[in-house]
Protein backbone atom coordinates (compact mmCIF):
# COMPACT_ATOMS: atom_id res chain seq x y z
CA UNK A 1 0.00 0.00 0.00
CA UNK A 2 1.13 3.41 -1.01
CA UNK A 3 0.40 6.84 -0.11
CA UNK A 4 0.34 10.64 -0.64
CA UNK A 5 2.40 11.29 1.88
CA UNK A 6 4.32 9.20 4.41
CA UNK A 7 2.66 7.23 6.68
CA UNK A 8 -0.54 8.94 5.52
CA UNK A 9 -2.78 7.08 3.45
CA UNK A 10 -4.64 3.53 2.91
CA UNK A 11 -4.49 2.20 -0.39
CA UNK A 12 -2.84 2.92 -3.94
CA UNK A 13 -2.99 5.94 -6.38
CA UNK A 14 -4.28 5.56 -9.89
CA UNK A 15 -4.12 7.87 -12.10
CA UNK A 16 -3.96 11.69 -11.86
CA UNK A 17 -7.28 12.84 -13.06
CA UNK A 18 -8.65 15.88 -10.22
CA UNK A 19 -8.05 19.51 -9.87
CA UNK A 20 -4.85 19.10 -7.30
CA UNK A 21 -3.31 15.53 -8.63
CA UNK A 22 -5.38 12.49 -6.83
CA UNK A 23 -7.45 10.08 -8.50
CA UNK A 24 -11.40 10.27 -8.86
CA UNK A 25 -12.22 7.34 -7.34
CA UNK A 26 -10.69 8.75 -3.75
CA UNK A 27 -11.68 9.55 -0.88
CA UNK A 28 -9.89 11.85 1.73
CA UNK A 29 -10.30 11.81 5.41
CA UNK A 30 -8.72 14.88 6.93
CA UNK A 31 -8.71 14.40 11.27
CA UNK A 32 -8.01 17.98 12.91
CA UNK A 33 -6.43 18.46 16.46
CA UNK A 34 -4.58 21.39 18.18
CA UNK A 35 -1.26 19.81 17.93
CA UNK A 36 -1.38 17.14 15.48
CA UNK A 37 0.87 15.29 17.91
CA UNK A 38 -1.75 13.67 20.11
CA UNK A 39 -5.27 12.78 19.60
CA UNK A 40 -5.39 13.37 15.52
CA UNK A 41 -1.93 10.92 15.27
CA UNK A 42 -4.37 8.47 17.10
CA UNK A 43 -8.07 9.01 15.07
CA UNK A 44 -5.56 8.60 12.13
CA UNK A 45 -3.98 5.49 12.61
CA UNK A 46 -7.19 3.76 14.31
CA UNK A 47 -9.13 4.59 11.12
CA UNK A 48 -6.97 3.22 9.29
CA UNK A 49 -6.42 0.06 11.17
CA UNK A 50 -10.00 -0.54 11.86
CA UNK A 51 -10.82 0.19 8.22
CA UNK A 52 -7.83 -2.21 7.05
CA UNK A 53 -8.81 -5.06 9.69
CA UNK A 54 -12.55 -5.10 8.14
CA UNK A 55 -11.36 -4.45 4.21
CA UNK A 56 -7.78 -5.02 3.59
CA UNK A 57 -6.89 -3.89 0.73
CA UNK A 58 -10.45 -3.22 -0.64
CA UNK A 59 -10.05 -0.50 1.47
CA UNK A 60 -7.78 1.32 -0.77
CA UNK A 61 -10.00 4.01 -1.97
CA UNK A 62 -9.56 5.70 1.17
CA UNK A 63 -7.02 8.22 2.49
CA UNK A 64 -6.60 8.88 5.96
CA UNK A 65 -4.35 11.81 7.14
CA UNK A 66 -4.51 14.42 10.01
CA UNK A 67 -3.11 18.42 10.94
CA UNK A 68 -2.90 20.56 13.59
CA UNK A 69 -4.42 24.12 14.00
CA UNK A 70 -0.94 24.77 15.86
CA UNK A 71 0.23 21.75 14.69
CA UNK A 72 3.78 20.91 15.46
CA UNK A 73 5.38 20.49 11.88
CA UNK A 74 7.67 17.70 11.61
CA UNK A 75 7.18 16.62 15.13
CA UNK A 76 6.89 12.34 16.28
CA UNK A 77 3.51 12.13 17.60
CA UNK A 78 3.93 11.14 22.05
CA UNK A 79 5.45 8.75 22.73
CA UNK A 80 1.87 8.26 24.98
CA UNK A 81 -0.18 8.37 21.95
CA UNK A 82 2.14 5.74 20.12
CA UNK A 83 1.85 3.28 23.20
CA UNK A 84 -2.05 3.73 23.00
CA UNK A 85 -1.31 2.85 19.23
CA UNK A 86 0.10 -0.04 19.79
CA UNK A 87 -2.56 -1.35 22.65
CA UNK A 88 -4.96 -1.46 20.03
CA UNK A 89 -2.48 -3.10 17.14
CA UNK A 90 -2.31 0.19 15.41
CA UNK A 91 0.98 1.10 13.55
CA UNK A 92 2.00 4.58 14.58
CA UNK A 93 5.61 4.26 12.57
CA UNK A 94 6.35 6.95 10.20
CA UNK A 95 4.01 9.96 11.65
CA UNK A 96 5.33 13.44 11.39
CA UNK A 97 3.17 16.63 12.70
CA UNK A 98 1.86 18.71 10.10
CA UNK A 99 0.00 22.36 10.35
CA UNK A 100 -3.16 22.83 8.91
CA UNK A 101 -3.10 24.23 6.27
CA UNK A 102 -6.03 25.63 3.11
CA UNK A 103 -4.75 22.59 0.93
CA UNK A 104 -5.54 20.07 3.05
CA UNK A 105 -9.11 21.86 4.07
CA UNK A 106 -9.64 21.92 -0.10
CA UNK A 107 -8.95 18.14 -0.90
CA UNK A 108 -10.71 16.34 2.38
CA UNK A 109 -13.90 14.88 1.54
CA UNK A 110 -14.76 14.37 5.13
CA UNK A 111 -12.81 16.80 7.85
CA UNK A 112 -13.09 15.17 11.22
CA UNK A 113 -12.14 16.95 14.42
CA UNK A 114 -11.42 16.50 17.91
CA UNK A 115 -13.41 19.22 19.10
CA UNK A 116 -15.92 22.14 18.32
CA UNK A 117 -13.51 25.05 18.68
CA UNK A 118 -10.98 22.94 15.78
CA UNK A 119 -14.29 22.14 13.61
CA UNK A 120 -15.21 26.17 13.56
CA UNK A 121 -11.74 26.92 12.69
CA UNK A 122 -11.79 24.18 9.83
CA UNK A 123 -14.88 26.28 8.60
CA UNK A 124 -13.43 29.88 8.93
CA UNK A 125 -10.63 28.60 6.54
CA UNK A 126 -13.41 28.96 3.73
CA UNK A 127 -13.43 26.14 0.85
CA UNK A 128 -17.26 25.33 1.59
CA UNK A 129 -15.84 23.23 4.32
CA UNK A 130 -19.01 23.60 6.11
CA UNK A 131 -20.82 20.41 4.94
CA UNK A 132 -18.06 17.93 5.06
CA UNK A 133 -16.62 19.28 8.18
CA UNK A 134 -17.84 17.36 11.67
CA UNK A 135 -16.87 16.86 15.14
CA UNK A 136 -16.04 13.22 15.41
CA UNK A 137 -18.46 12.71 17.61
CA UNK A 138 -20.84 14.83 16.31
CA UNK A 139 -20.32 12.44 12.94
CA UNK A 140 -20.33 9.64 15.33
CA UNK A 141 -24.31 10.33 16.63
CA UNK A 142 -25.20 11.54 13.04
CA UNK A 143 -24.09 8.37 11.53
CA UNK A 144 -25.95 6.25 14.30
CA UNK A 145 -29.13 7.67 12.88
CA UNK A 146 -28.75 6.87 9.44
CA UNK A 147 -30.41 3.92 8.51
CA UNK A 148 -27.02 1.81 6.65
CA UNK A 149 -29.72 0.07 4.12
CA UNK A 150 -30.30 3.81 2.66
CA UNK A 151 -26.37 3.90 1.52
CA UNK A 152 -25.23 2.49 -1.53
CA UNK A 153 -23.96 -1.20 -0.96
CA UNK A 154 -20.16 -2.14 -0.69
CA UNK A 155 -20.54 -3.34 -4.10
CA UNK A 156 -20.87 -0.18 -5.50
CA UNK A 157 -17.67 0.96 -3.84
CA UNK A 158 -16.25 2.32 -0.68
CA UNK A 159 -15.73 5.94 -2.44
CA UNK A 160 -19.18 6.24 -3.68
CA UNK A 161 -20.75 4.59 -0.18
CA UNK A 162 -18.87 7.40 2.26
CA UNK A 163 -19.91 10.33 -0.38
CA UNK A 164 -23.18 9.32 0.57
CA UNK A 165 -22.85 8.94 4.57
CA UNK A 166 -20.94 12.35 4.32
CA UNK A 167 -24.53 13.66 2.52
CA UNK A 168 -26.58 11.90 4.75
CA UNK A 169 -25.13 13.12 7.82
CA UNK A 170 -24.70 17.14 6.88
CA UNK A 171 -28.70 16.65 6.31
CA UNK A 172 -29.18 15.26 9.69
CA UNK A 173 -27.43 18.51 11.36
CA UNK A 174 -29.65 20.28 12.98
CA UNK A 175 -31.90 18.20 14.08
CA UNK A 176 -30.01 15.52 15.95
CA UNK A 177 -28.27 18.64 18.79
CA UNK A 178 -25.60 17.21 21.58
CA UNK A 179 -27.19 16.53 24.50
CA UNK A 180 -24.58 18.87 26.51
CA UNK A 181 -22.10 21.06 25.82
CA UNK A 182 -19.28 18.97 26.32
CA UNK A 183 -20.93 15.60 24.55
CA UNK A 184 -18.77 16.76 21.31
CA UNK A 185 -15.28 17.24 22.19
CA UNK A 186 -12.36 15.23 22.83
CA UNK A 187 -10.04 16.55 25.63
CA UNK A 188 -6.19 17.06 24.62
CA UNK A 189 -4.18 14.89 27.19
CA UNK A 190 -1.15 16.57 25.94
CA UNK A 191 1.73 16.17 28.91
CA UNK A 192 -0.75 13.70 30.60
CA UNK A 193 0.31 9.83 32.02
CA UNK A 194 -0.65 6.84 30.20
CA UNK A 195 -3.78 6.51 31.92
CA UNK A 196 -5.50 9.85 30.65
CA UNK A 197 -4.03 8.82 27.29
CA UNK A 198 -5.68 5.25 26.83
CA UNK A 199 -9.03 6.73 28.32
CA UNK A 200 -8.94 9.39 25.30
CA UNK A 201 -7.63 6.49 23.14
CA UNK A 202 -10.79 4.50 24.33
CA UNK A 203 -13.48 7.55 23.76
CA UNK A 204 -11.95 7.67 20.39
CA UNK A 205 -12.13 4.19 19.54
CA UNK A 206 -15.81 3.91 20.77
CA UNK A 207 -16.57 7.24 18.54
CA UNK A 208 -14.58 5.62 15.68
CA UNK A 209 -16.29 2.22 15.68
CA UNK A 210 -19.46 3.08 14.47
CA UNK A 211 -18.02 5.55 11.27
CA UNK A 212 -16.01 2.74 10.45
CA UNK A 213 -18.39 0.29 10.28
CA UNK A 214 -20.96 2.82 8.53
CA UNK A 215 -18.04 3.44 6.09
CA UNK A 216 -17.25 -0.39 4.61
CA UNK A 217 -20.75 -1.95 6.07
CA UNK A 218 -18.54 -4.18 8.38
CA UNK A 219 -19.02 -4.40 11.84
CA UNK A 220 -15.96 -4.97 13.92
CA UNK A 221 -14.61 -8.28 14.72
CA UNK A 222 -16.13 -9.67 17.69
Amino acid sequence: MTAPDAGRGIGGIGEETTTFGFPRDSFRILHVSTGNVCRSPITERLTRHFVSERLGILGGGLIVESAGTWGHEGAPMEENAEAVLAEFGADSSGFTGRELLDEHVIRADLVLTATRDHRAQVISMGHSAGLRTFTLKEFTRLVNAIDPATLPPLEDGLVMRARALVRAAAALRGWLLAPTADADEVYDPYGAPLPFFRSIGDEIHQALDPVVTALTGVPARA
